[in-house]
């Protein structure tokens, strides 16, 4: 009984906490979808791959959106048109590199400039190198109501239709029938995800997965295993991350402030709900490598 007296209390918080970025980022959707024109995406993309793929890394500096809610705002950048690339560095780099986030991670580390600057520089070079190296692998934008080609947005050759525009009540209807619809897509996910995860965090003990933390390299890789096993909201995570400062090195913290708000629980079934399977698998694996080996040379240097 006290187990699933737990498991309901870390379940139904899980839920809560997350459950106004979902709408948060739902509204944003549905505003990209109603006021943003595929004129203007394909006026300010980059028609460089690696410019493109930059820009999308930065984007979070104005978008605020947390991991729960950045997976209906990716998808609505890409049926608008944006690269496949810069759209996979913003959904990895969104709930990172943003003012609310950072300024947390200052907070919760002494009011020290240093482990923010890390985390922010770790998962731009995180983000570029996964988001370009899809980019690669993947010829098509794997979505699974539909593929097109991934650079065709970006080509300042492409016709765009110019529809007549509409008047702003409609547009603002269009905004609110858009949220609701992805609200409840994207919620399903949230609350299998959060359940899962729930579940986890009570039946595996913590000091279990303590225990293999002895080197750096597996160190790193506990801190990412507990990462996507807690799936925290990124605006908290510096906070979790920072009690592990008696535990665990440099290095290893910012594996877990890195790889949380890209790969949870949540967000991987919400991926799989959007992205074919393939590709999610990629992206996460990808992901994994990258923040196992950026958290390397963060040990290396600052450790």
């Amino acid at each position: 009984m006290k187990t699933f007296l737990q498991l309901n209390t870390v379940f139904i918080s899980m839920v809560m906490e997350a459950i106004p970025f979902i709408l948060i980022g739902a509204i944003i959707s549905g505003l990209i979808q109603a006021f943003v024109s595929d004129r203007i995406i394909a006026r300010i993309m980059p028609n460089n791959r690696f410019l493109a793929t930059l820009l999308g890394c930065f984007i979070g500096l104005f978008f605020p959106a947390c991991e729960c809610g950045i997976v209906p705002i990716t998808k609505r950048l890409l049926y608008k048109g944006v690269p496949l690339p810069a759209a996979i560095s913003f959904m990895l780099t969104g709930p990172i590199i943003n003012p609310i986030v950072l300024y947390a991670t200052f907070i919760a580390f002494g009011n020290t400039w240093q482990m923010a600057l890390i985390r922010a520089g770790s998962a731009v070079v995180v983000a570029t190198v996964v988001a370009l190296a899809l980019s690669y692998m993947f010829k098509t934008v794997p979505l699974k109501e539909g593929t097109y080609p991934v650079e065709a947005a970006a080509a300042s050759d492409v016709a765009v239709v110019v529809k007549p525009r509409k008047a702003w009540y409609l547009r603002v209807y269009e905004v609110m029938v858009h949220a609701i619809e992805e609200f409840f897509a994207s919620g399903k996910f949230l609350v299998l995800g959060a359940f899962i995860a729930a579940s986890m965090q009570i039946f595996i003990p913590t000091s279990t997965l303590l225990h293999w933390g002895g080197n750096p390299v597996t160190a790193s890789l506990i801190m990412i295993a507990l990462a996507f096993v807690m799936s925290l909201c990124s605006e908290a995570d510096a906070f979790i991350a920072s009690s592990f400062r008696t535990t665990f090195s440099v290095g290893p913290l910012s594996a877990f402030l890195v790889f949380g708000p890209m790969i949870d629980i949540k967000n991987t079934l919400m991926l799989l709900g959007v992205f074919r399977t393939k590709f999610v698998a990629a992206l996460i694996a990808l992901t994994v490598i990258c923040t196992l080996s950026i958290s390397l040379v963060v040990e290396g240097v600052f450790g």
